[in-house]
């Protein structure tokens, strides 16, 4: 059975994206079935794996909005082993029309029942808002990662993001855990970075993965080729960083 990992934080231009995919990818290399579902309306998770967002027909909103079965969606990548749900800019109006349909906590659930089995982690590119389309992820997740950039206002918004973690384990997903808190963009000349670092460790201790992600050029530039960094550049810090966090979950999930 598939473990079902929610990558969040409501805060923007984090690495949330970033990390989803390349981790994603990095999962795959290491010879597990993994499935990206891109639950962000930007789509960016799905365009930075190679799908061409102009010819995705049937998208994440068809399956949650419209009931349509997921296996109609899925799209198959250049690394073996990796799968796509792809979003599309309709998961915008899913906000509203969710909130007429009875249970739409479990919408996300639901859909990914029947493919729950197929794959040994299905992780959810969450968008950068605590709507309902995320509490609906957050309702279908057994774990969260929450990226954690390290910058000055990295621990703002936190409270608020654990404080929402807290009522969907209360009142809908009772084995929803923390994952882990991911550092990314760290740059190690930087003393507010490693300041932030410490800052973390000592809130969080250890609910921290031992991997950071590190400011990487290759990082940025492979999403515009469509390919994650392990791909891209294999040797590249960013493709490293990402396949020692695919290992230590692995590790921790044995």
């Amino acid at each position: 059975m598939g473990k079902i990992i929610a990558l969040a934080n409501q805060k923007g231009g984090v690495g949330k994206t970033t990390t989803a995919m390349n981790l994603a990818a990095s999962l795959a290399t290491l010879e597990k079935k993994v499935l990206l579902v891109d639950a962000d309306q930007q789509a960016n998770a799905s365009s930075g794996l190679g799908v061409d967002l102009s010819k995705v027909d049937v998208s994440v909103y068809d399956c949650l909005i419209r009931r349509v079965n997921p296996t109609q969606a899925i799209y198959t990548t250049d690394i073996e082993n990796l799968d796509v749900l792809p979003s599309h800019i309709n998961l915008a109006g899913a906000q509203v029309e969710m909130m007429n349909i009875p249970r739409r906590e479990q919408l996300f659930r639901n859909m990914l029942q029947p493919i729950k089995d197929d794959y040994d982690y299905i992780l959810i590119d969450c968008s950068p808002s605590l709507g309902v389309v995320t509490v609906s992820a957050l309702t279908a997740a057994n774990s969260i990662i929450i990226p954690v950039q390290c910058e000055y206002f990295a621990l703002e918004g936190i409270s608020k993001l654990l404080q929402s973690i807290k009522i969907v384990k209360q009142k809908l997903n009772p084995e929803l855990e923390i994952e882990g808190f991911l550092l990314t963009m760290y740059d190690s000349r930087l003393r507010l970075a490693n300041q932030i670092y410490d800052e973390v460790k000592r809130h969080f201790q250890e609910l921290v993965f031992k991997t950071v992600i590190q400011r990487n050029v290759k990082l940025s530039e492979a999403p515009s080729h469509g390919l994650p960094a392990i791909l891209y550049d294999a040797d590249s810090t960013g493709a490293k960083n990402h396949l020692a966090l695919a290992k230590e979950i692995i590790q921790k999930n044995k």
